[in-house]
């Protein structure tokens, strides 16, 4: 019995010191907890708003504040800001990269084009050219302008000048009627020449009577555009309107298939005769042209006698405007002459 209590007393003992030790130890384990102010709430990426341009002032005090924080979340905070301003920087240098070549293509684009217009069309030259017959001429009388032309740009359907024989094609001209074609076709009929009449949209509608007389009478109608522009200066397709409305109008009014182009002005590039060419046309220039269209400043017509009867050649092809008076009066005599000494009207084939 002495015994047990004894060892009741030890145990109790025991457990009053070690409940003294626990709470001695409390308040050595137990740390203050920081102050309110000292505390930074971190906000994700997500829930930070998005800075519109009349907050950036804001938003400057905010970042001014963020400095005063600790030296170690200072620099957590710049090393993910870094990144952030570089991607900014690469994104902007992007941006005026992109710019900068937008505004080059845009720039270049219309270069581009001009370039390709004046320079090929599927590798044809589409550089603008005059036509004058004038220059040289060899032991025949053929004049060198028409010859080269020949030569160069013959393989496209084109006449500058026919065979050296002692044969003339006679061509006119009608932009407008000035009330003479009725009398050359008259001196035409007489004197059994045939001729080509080149003519225009406009032309065609307002003289229909015209225009049928001379298929009528063995003429070729020959196919000038609808409006006369230089064909260098337009487009492909608006080359192709120019002729083909004309050649469908003539085809669905008169029943007459047009195969015979003369280039308004003589305007031309290598390129136009390809597209004539494609058409199915022949392109027919002259060999022979003089100041005869200015119907207020007619030339002499003993003058203009003298000029055609000397230049004449083998394989001439005439042009004459049929606006003229001067032609008008002289050409059954110029038909006269040119057959005395040798030479036949031929019809164009």
């Amino acid at each position: 019995m002495k015994k047990m209590i004894s060892m009741i007393l030890t145990a109790a003992l025991l457990l009053t010191a070690f409940t003294g030790c626990s709470r001695e130890a409390e308040p050595q384990n137990t740390q203050p907890e920081p102050p309110v102010e000292q505390s930074v709430p971190e906000v994700s990426e997500e829930e930070q708003p998005e800075v519109q341009p009349d907050e950036q002032g804001e938003s400057q005090e905010r970042n001014d504040s963020l400095s005063g924080e600790k030296e170690g979340e200072a620099e957590d905070e710049l090393s993910m800001e870094k990144p952030s301003e570089q991607e900014e920087a690469e994104e902007t240098d992007q941006s005026e990269e992109q710019q900068e070549e937008e505004s080059t293509e845009q720039s270049a684009q219309p270069q581009s084009e001009v370039v390709t217009e004046q320079t090929s069309v599927q590798g044809l030259d589409t550089t603008k050219l005059g036509w004058g017959p004038g220059g040289p001429v060899d032991e025949d009388n053929r004049p060198s302008g028409a010859t080269s032309y020949q030569e160069k740009y013959g393989q496209y359907g084109a006449d500058f000048i026919r065979e050296n024989e002692k044969k003339i094609y006679l061509t006119f001209d009608e932009g407008y009627e000035n009330g003479y074609t009725g009398a050359i076709l008259d001196v035409l009929l007489e004197k059994q020449v045939p001729a080509v009449f080149f003519v225009t949209m406009p032309y065609v509608k307002s003289e229909p009577e015209l225009i049928q007389r001379m298929i009528d009478e063995g003429h070729i109608v020959g196919n000038h555009s609808v409006n006369h522009p230089s064909f260098p200066e337009i487009s492909t397709e608006e080359c192709k309107s120019e002729v083909m409305e004309l050649h469908d109008y003539m085809k669905e009014n008169y029943g007459y298939e047009m195969s015979l182009f003369r280039f308004p002005m003589g305007e031309f590039s290598e390129a136009d005769l390809s597209v004539l060419q494609q058409l199915g046309y022949k392109s027919v220039f002259w060999s022979f042209a003089y100041r005869d269209w200015l119907v207020d400043d007619q030339p002499d017509p003993q003058e203009a006698i003298q000029t055609i009867e000397s230049k004449c050649h083998p394989g001439a092809i005439y042009l004459l405007h049929a606006v003229s008076k001067t032609n008008t009066e002289i050409l059954g005599q110029v038909i006269d002459d040119l057959r005395a000494q040798g030479y036949t009207f031929c019809a164009y084939e």
